[in-house]
């Protein structure tokens, strides 16, 4: 069972919910070591102070914030276990909304919210209240040194955290729209909805699988055992070409129909 990262209580008016936080990811990439290419070994870094020149213990290192006139502060661990605020041990409910009106786009990390103490019947109220108003719970929490927005929903018998960016943390995309009018026609748009239509089903994040990955633990185990390594040529990607939309959505439309069919005959 995975360690708690955070231990608190969500306010929900005049209820207090104890509850405990867990990461609710974790990352299944590979791991790489820095070595030398030579002879294997690894490669090891050492934190020295760029004023005396010595080598500082990570125990002696503190955090430093600069100005922008140049002066440095130096802040202590006490210094940000004594903040000033309510969120560092509180999750503080500050409106409730619906899920679909918040723009995945804010969403940092998840986490999952267990239930602490005497926390299991509000906990179970708050999860059936928002599961059948089909609302989430806007908060604030003060999770690894920051405090950040988070939206609490109900997924399942669990309630679910999800920190969110700040809204100027978030970059103007509008330089990334085409430039121009650009107009595409009713045939256009028409394959492009068979095409989606073609392509649509329920999301099953299980039939998914990390292909970079399982290359790599490929390459990693030839390898090891001193065997030539499998390799697929690939061809180069061509220059964009200016191209019958229609035709080139028609033949995607066809495709995705065979490869349904294929697929259902295999099933």
């Amino acid at each position: 069972m995975p360690r708690s990262i955070w231990k608190g209580a969500i306010s929900f008016g005049l209820i207090t919910i104890p509850i405990k936080v867990y990461g609710a990811t974790e990352t299944k990439d590979l791991s790489f070591r820095q070595v030398h290419a030579e002879d294997g070994g690894r490669i090891k870094y050492k934190r020295v102070c760029e004023v005396c020149g010595k080598e500082i213990p990570y125990p002696e290192i503190a955090k430093g914030y600069e100005t922008g006139d140049g002066r440095l502060v130096i802040l202590e661990a006490e210094d940000f276990e004594n903040l000033p605020l309510p969120t560092t041990k509180a999750v503080e409910v500050v409106q409730f909304v619906k899920s679909e009106d918040v723009d995945p786009t804010y969403f940092e990390r998840t986490y999952l919210l267990e239930a602490d103490g005497p926390g299991a019947k509000p906990y179970v109220l708050l999860r059936q209240a928002l599961a059948q108003e089909g609302k989430a719970a806007v908060v604030k929490v003060a999770l690894r040194s920051r405090e950040s927005l988070a939206l609490i929903r109900a997924k399942d018998d669990l309630l679910l955290m999800h920190t969110m960016l700040w809204p100027d943390e978030l970059r103007d995309g509008s330089f990334a729209a085409p430039a121009g009018d650009v107009k595409v026609s009713k045939a256009e748009v028409e394959m492009a909805r068979m095409f989606i239509d073609q392509l649509t089903g329920e999301f099953d994040p299980s039939e998914f699988t990390d292909s970079y990955r399982e290359a790599l633990e490929e390459v990693v185990q030839a390898k090891l055992m001193g065997q030539p390594m499998r390799t697929e040529a690939e061809e180069a990607p061509k220059e964009a070409e200016v191209v019958d939309l229609v035709a080139a959505l028609r033949a995607s439309v066809e495709a995705a129909k065979k490869r349904r069919e294929e697929a259902a005959k295999a099933g």
